[in-house]
């Protein structure tokens, strides 16, 4: 796995994230590395984005699935 180092926070700012974790009953790395993750997922817009090329790679150029079901009904 990988590591990061930030420098130069401020004082007030690795306050509010000791805090954060306290009310969360995680260590302050834990809290950090959960912080990270939720950033790092797409944002819904995103999410949105990728789901609508990947559905225009998957169209089949073949004939619709229900049309063959219904032809194959009426036979």
């Amino acid at each position: 796995m990988a590591q990061v180092l930030v420098r130069q926070l401020d004082d007030r700012v690795v306050e509010a994230l000791k805090a954060r974790a306290h009310r969360n009953h995680r260590s302050l790395e834990e809290e950090l590395r959960a912080i990270l993750t939720s950033a790092a997922k797409p944002d819904r817009a995103e999410f949105w984005k990728i789901a609508d090329e990947i559905r225009s790679r998957s169209r089949s150029t073949g004939p619709d699935s229900a049309e063959l079901i219904r032809e194959d009904r009426d036979r």
